[in-house]
């Protein structure tokens, strides 16, 4: 299935000529291996894929032991894996690098040698164990890979059009019309349901059967709670408390990780590392309260007031009904058609989080809460900043409204208060595009072109 990440492995591959590697990161099963591996069938007269997570000690024993011999270490991999090596035309996979810091650590040697390329996929790249007594190159560049976009999605289920009249509609602020509006609602719901890991859509696009999918997802969780069990270590326990704990959490009003649903005794920097390493692990997009809407964002941040959203909403679906092991198909009809009442802000708010963080975005939302003064009470779902930094009015919040009817009394607010500070505000709805009042009212399906 086609990716956006293709294009920017080669950019790296025209701009970088052999002088840097690239690491490819990203949560397990959201396909890097597999873009990886067909960009290299396409792009080279060779490759060799070594999997560090499969191959024998023996293998990246060669890591500690040739790394003054590089002839010596390229011979050793290229009878190893049958494969002819051409210099300058010859791609080197490090698949699931993490399990093979040495190598990792190599890169500086190898690019420097300059007869091959280099590409490192991995998750968990930072964690302490796996950064051990190396030196991290600075001959790396790097890229990360998210759950597949709605654009992608729509790629897969075989429309190459109607992304690009939904970019010109947000592009001009004009409206989609009705038609073409219910049509591409109709495909965001699928995709809200399904999901963005390319197995769960391949099985989607093949049998086009919710609970066949429903299945796949399943699977994929189960292996991230095998993973969590396998490589958190210490903080093993803490770990599956906040992965298990984020649905219910999100279904909140107003939705902040509250750390005493953990442990009622617990502070945040008693779970920091776990939130951490579900981080690095690329399991949850973490969303910062900053203490004020002015550029600079990330500078005013309470480190004790977060959100923790999923990093895929069509697993956050799977997770939230897990009365049964799989979701019957007809409880995913009615969900596509509707006809179900379940908190449906959750999964909206959390589908927005993971295409705001697709799109380049870092999270950060503001909530202010005064039991003396109801006028600074508020809650601001997402605030970004401007492409451009002007000298006022950089700053753009946006509110995710799920229902037909709403109201935003905390906008309103804050537009009051901090106003020298703000853009125009954006309201992310189930509707049409339209402007009124100082609002832009985005379909959903245009949130990732913010």
């Amino acid at each position: 299935m086609k990716r956006k990440a293709y294009n920017d492995i080669l950019k790296w591959k025209e701009e970088s000529q052999g002088k840097t590697a690239l690491l490819v990161e990203g949560a397990r099963r959201v396909g890097k291996s597999y873009i990886v591996e067909e960009f290299a069938k396409e792009n080279y007269k060779s490759y060799i894929l070594i999997d560090f997570s499969k191959v024998p000690n023996q293998v990246k024993e060669l890591f500690d032991n040739y790394l003054d011999n590089l002839d010596y270490l390229f011979m050793y991999i290229s009878n190893y894996y049958g494969v002819k090596l051409y210099e300058r035309n010859t791609l080197f996979i490090f698949d699931e690098i993490q399990f093979c810091p040495r190598a990792r650590g190599a890169i500086k040697h190898l690019v420097a040698d300059g007869r091959y390329d280099y590409i490192e996929t991995g998750s968990l790249i930072s964690i302490k164990k796996n950064v051990k007594d190396i030196l991290i190159p600075s001959e790396e560049e790097k890229i990360k890979m998210h759950p597949m976009d709605f654009e992608e999605f729509l790629w897969a289920m075989g429309n190459e059009t109607l992304m690009d009249f939904i970019k010109e509609c947000y592009k001009n602020k004009r409206q989609m019309g009705e038609v073409l509006h219910r049509k591409a609602m109709d495909y965001f719901k699928e995709y809200l349901i399904v999901g963005g890991m390319p197995q769960a859509i391949l099985e989607y696009r093949k049998s086009r059967a919710f609970e066949k999918t429903d299945k796949v997802k399943r699977n994929i969780l189960k292996l991230y709670r095998e993973d969590i069990r396998k490589y958190s270590d210490e903080l093993n326990l803490k770990v599956e408390q906040i992965f298990d704990t984020i649905p219910s959490e999100l279904q909140k009003h107003e939705k902040k990780f509250n750390i005493s649903d953990l442990d009622e005794n617990a502070r945040y920097r008693n779970f920091q590392g776990a939130f951490y390493w579900l981080s690095d692990a690329c399991l949850i997009n973490i969303a910062h309260n900053t203490t004020e809407p002015n550029i600079g964002l990330g500078q005013r941040i309470d480190s004790n007031s977060l959100k923790c959203y999923f990093f895929d909403t069509g697993l956050l679906l799977s997770m939230t009904f897990n009365e049964k092991d799989i979701i019957n198909e007809e409880i995913y009809k009615k969900i596509l058609f509707n006809k179900l009442s379940f908190n449906e802000g959750m999964i909206f708010e959390n589908i927005v989080a993971q295409m705001l963080v697709t799109s380049g975005r870092k999270l950060y939302f503001f909530s202010r809460n005064d039991r003396n003064n109801s006028s600074e009470t508020m809650e601001i779902d997402f605030l970004i900043s401007k492409d451009k930094v002007t000298a006022k009015h950089n700053i753009i919040p946006i509110e995710v409204k799920s229902g037909k009817r709403y109201t935003f009394s905390s906008l309103t607010k804050l537009q009051n208060k901090y106003k020298e500070y703000l853009g125009e505000a954006i309201v992310i709805h189930t509707k049409d595009l339209k402007e009124e009042n100082g609002i832009l009212y985005l379909p959903i399906y245009m949130t990732e072109l913010l």
